[in-house]
């Protein structure tokens, strides 16, 4: 063990990257959490099998126990720890992430506030295991099912990024802010949030694009009809629709068709308005 921090909560990283501990350290030095550091996997591995933990970061470790094979035997040691992954910018990997249940993953070098952000999401979350479902894990062809849930949007929006990471950045991350606006307007609108419903949701890379379909489980809507939504705001009056939110109690935003449009090179909906696919030419 490389050195602790005193806390309530626990976190147990595992790297064989000292760089690695100390920026994640570094990030969370604020939060109330108490900070394990190993560079070997077995000694991580025994050190759960005796005491508490809720969330472990794991990338590669020494003795040859890596992040994916950790995650593997910590699982048959705490059924319900939370793993997040870190490693090579590889979408093969990220599916077997996803496979595995890992609760996320990042490519090295990971941006530390990102990952500290996934952290502090992982410290407080109950009942996640069942919100994101494989259903397709080609590399190149990834399906899943999701809960709606805010939380399990944006564990899947970090998924996406890191499946479409060979993509250059700007593609990138234009994708997923318009995938992550376009998934939570299906959580809420098509789902009501109800952690009974699901959103299916498909991410694809092609020589030329990457693309996403969405398809919630609501009724749909006309994109013409959409009072609360800018995309509908009448001329002169551009937060019309910030109004309309507020006295109908839904969250702030409603920029999400409008915004999505604007990140991506084609998105289309279906008939029923509850599926949409968009393109990002690369």
């Amino acid at each position: 063990m490389l050195g602790t921090t005193v806390s309530s909560r626990s976190l147990l990283l595992v790297d064989d990257d000292d760089g690695a501990h100390e920026a994640l350290t570094r990030a969370l030095q604020r939060d109330n959490i108490r900070i394990e550091r190993y560079a070997d996997g077995s000694e991580a591995l025994a050190r759960l099998r005796t005491a508490e933990c809720e969330v472990v970061v794991a990338g590669p470790g020494r003795n040859g126990v890596g992040g994916l094979e950790l995650l593997r035997r910590a699982r048959a040691v705490r059924a319900n720890l939370k793993v997040i992954l870190t490693g090579e910018a590889d979408a093969g990997r990220v599916a077997d992430a996803i496979r595995a249940r890992a609760y996320s993953y990042f490519h090295k070098p990971a941006a530390e506030a990102a990952l500290a952000d996934m952290v502090r999401r992982a410290m407080e979350s109950d009942g996640w295991k069942d919100d994101i479902r494989p259903i397709s894990l080609r590399p190149e062809w990834v399906t899943l099912s999701v809960r709606c849930r805010i939380e399990a949007a944006e564990r899947t929006t970090q998924f996406l990024r890191e499946l479409f990471a060979a993509a250059p950045p700007p593609a990138r991350e234009d994708s997923a802010m318009a995938f992550r606006e376009l998934l939570l307007n299906g959580i809420e609108h098509g789902g009501q949030y109800n952690p009974k419903k699901r959103v299916r949701v498909s991410m694809l890379r092609t020589a030329r694009a990457l693309v996403v379909h969405i398809h919630d489980p609501g009724h749909g809507f006309s994109t013409d009809l959409l009072p609360h939504a800018a995309i509908s705001n009448p001329d002169g009056e551009p937060t019309r629709h910030v109004e309309i939110r507020a006295a109908s109690g839904q969250r702030p935003g409603g920029f999400g068709i409008l915004m999505s449009r604007s990140l991506v090179d084609e998105l289309l909906y279906n008939e029923r308005g509850n599926a949409v696919v968009f393109l990002k030419y690369i």
